[in-house]
């Protein structure tokens, strides 16, 4: 039998799932689709969430597919149902750079995550680290029949299901997928649909009974086996230490899922460390074998898009300008064999894009063009998350200790006064988090191996050049920021006028001096930009040029350390940090992934990619 046409999609699966009468008490549901298709059985799903009136407040939704849907093609499967076209737009702008791996779409204002995992059916699978609660098993092949329905893909599916999951295939289920459920643990029944919603009924349709059912396994779950499960914490308050942007966007994200966050912080107001940043680069990692942090630098930016598109004005905040990365020495340098969604990431620079950046000796200098880049002003991305409905800040709020007390950790400034009480803390004050970690050591023992780990997190200062462009500068500035050694951002808007900024350098946290730092970035400059160091030296000469300071935390790995410090199903102490000079990159993608791990939501990326961030990854030792 041919595979059924789109409008049935909704007849068979969420009915058998028992969709949407099993969501409505719940507050997330989370689908697992094995076969994205042209996305038919998202939409309906996403449709019927949108009219039920009980439905939970956030839906997750994660689909595999061996290949993503052109955009033209998914949007056409999206005008089948005008309750979304106003969606339209949302993932047209989302829908780009599709390499094999996990995306994360942010759609209806956050309320629906959809994660597409491109790759073998197997291996998306075994990358997944949540219980879902309904499972859709499409029929029509996107993957080999070899693969499709081999037993361990149906282990590594079973992996993923609670006591209770439900399950539902088309019509034309094959019996060897029947036979395979049934020995796996899931209870089968068939079933026929009803009549369409138009009242008419389709007698083809419902001669060709389907097979829904429930995982009820006759044995109990080794679920002790897997050391990622945590319990969904149920919704209640929690305390955010730090008005950065680690803490500030996370805040925001727990927010979003229901939760009453707190944000405490010893400034008087947000953004008063390294996230003050006048403005900072948002562009992914290339690397010529695309290695993880590459990976995981376009998982972040993705994320950090979506939200600055949700919450920051276009322009003026914030602006996808595309970044220039000049090459030295040959790096960085582009995968071989570089695909054309990688390209719509990353592809090498034109020169009628790129002539006025610098020169070589043959006039034309190697680049990288990150298209999915541009600038971003911090604050002002702090500032719109801790606005989110949810959040309260206590500016002037400096936490001196932490300590548990029952199911609750008490924070107290140095005085000993309470400043908040809540069963769950996360640590996302760069780094003074080490030292509040270690006066939450011995009020937690099981966090004490991951905080011995985090000890060895360091601080390094950093200093930005800038100051109001003058008239005629638009003629030498190139139109995009433009990195390589040290970064080169202008045309942005301050003060009532354009501005440009270069830097940051890398030097002690303590001790600096000011015009040495000045004297370092514009020697980069003429590095990267000759004319425009050129044009810029008599104004640093005539110190007409402003500077900004900041110090960044970072870990031995430089990569984020992000997630719980406790082993076990019911970790209470959290922490987001040591994200250094990349805090735009990973913040936003860390916020998400511990609120993840806090509600057994899906993860935005691979699990393979989120151990090599983990807070207690053994990477993060104490040097010698």
């Amino acid at each position: 039998m041919a595979p059924l046409p789109e409008q049935f999609t909704a007849q068979f699966l969420l009915p058998a799932c028992g969709l949407p009468q099993a969501w409505q008490e719940s507050p997330a549901w989370r689908v697992l689709d094995t076969g994205f298709g042209d996305g038919s059985a998202f939409f309906a799903t996403w449709q019927t969430w949108i009219e039920d009136a009980r439905r939970p407040h956030l839906l997750h939704y994660v689909a595999i597919t061996s290949a993503a849907p052109g955009c033209d093609a998914l949007l056409h499967t999206l005008s089948n149902r005008p309750a979304l076209a106003r969606h339209a737009a949302s993932l047209r702008q989302q829908w780009f750079g599709l390499l094999p791996g996990f995306h994360r779409l942010t759609l209806d204002q956050g309320s629906v995550l959809l994660t597409l995992c491109i790759g073998p059916l197997q291996t998306m699978l075994r990358e997944q680290q949540f219980l879902a609660d309904a499972v859709y098993l499409p029929v029509p092949a996107e993957h080999s029949p070899a693969t499709r329905w081999d037993p361990w893909c149906i282990k590594a599916l079973a992996r993923l299901c609670r006591r209770g999951t439900a399950v539902a295939t088309w019509p034309v289920a094959p019996s060897a997928l029947r036979t395979q459920l049934t020995q796996a643990g899931f209870l089968l029944l068939e079933w026929v649909p009803g009549a369409l919603s138009s009242g008419v009924v389709n007698t083809e349709v419902q001669d060709c009974p389907g097979l829904g059912g429930h995982y009820q396994p006759q044995w109990e779950p080794g679920y002790s086996r897997h050391g990622w499960r945590t319990v969904p914490a149920p919704l209640s308050s929690c305390v955010v230490v730090g008005a950065g942007l680690a803490g500030a966007t996370l805040a925001s994200a727990l927010a979003r899922r229901g939760w009453q966050v707190t944000v405490l912080d010893g400034a008087t107001r947000p953004a008063a460390g390294a996230s003050g940043l006048p403005v900072g680069l948002l562009a992914p990692q290339a690397s010529r074998d695309d290695n993880t942090r590459s990976r995981l630098s376009r998982a972040g930016v993705r994320q950090t898009l979506q939200l600055c598109r949700a919450l920051l004005q276009r322009g003026q905040d914030w602006e996808l300008s595309g970044v220039m990365e000049l090459q030295f020495d040959g790096t960085p340098a582009l995968p071989g064999h570089w695909p054309d969604a990688g390209r719509q990431w990353s592809g090498h620079g034109q020169m009628h894009d790129w002539a006025a950046v610098g020169q070589n000796h043959d006039g034309i200098r190697p680049a990288i063009w990150h298209a999915a880049g541009g600038w971003v002003k911090p604050a002002r991305l702090v500032q719109a998350c801790l606005a989110t409905c949810g959040v309260r800040f206590a500016g002037g709020s400096n936490v001196f200790s932490i300590r548990s007390e029952d199911t609750l950790w008490t924070l107290l400034d140095k005085s000993g006064k309470v400043l908040a009480r809540a069963p769950h803390v996360m640590l996302a004050a760069a780094g003074d988090s080490v030292r509040l970690l270690d006066a939450a050591a011995s009020h937690s023992p099981a966090a004490e191996p991951a905080i011995h780990r985090l000890a060895a997190m360091g601080t390094v200062g950093g200093q930005v050049s800038w100051a109001l462009q003058h008239a005629g500068d638009a003629d030498l500035f190139p139109a995009f920021p433009v990195n390589g050694h040290g970064s080169f951002v202008s045309h942005v808007p301050m003060e009532g006028a354009r501005a440009w900024f270069t830097g940051a350098s890398y030097e002690p946290a303590t001790g600096a001096d000011i015009a040495a730092g000045h004297a370092n970035n514009l020697g980069r400059l003429a590095q990267l930009l000759p004319l425009a160091a050129s044009t810029l030296s008599v104004r640093f000469a005539n110190r007409k040029v402003r500077d900004w300071r900041g110090i960044r935390c970072t870990t031995t790995d430089r990569l984020p350390a992000v997630g719980p410090l406790q082993d076990g199903p019911r970790p209470s102490l959290w922490v987001s940090t040591g994200m250094g000079s990349r805090g735009l990159t990973y913040a936003v993608l860390c916020a998400e992934l511990l609120a993840a791990r806090l509600g057994g939501e899906p993860l935005p990326v691979e699990a393979s990619l989120y151990k090599l961030i983990n807070a207690t990854r053994r990477g993060l030792l104490r040097p010698a």
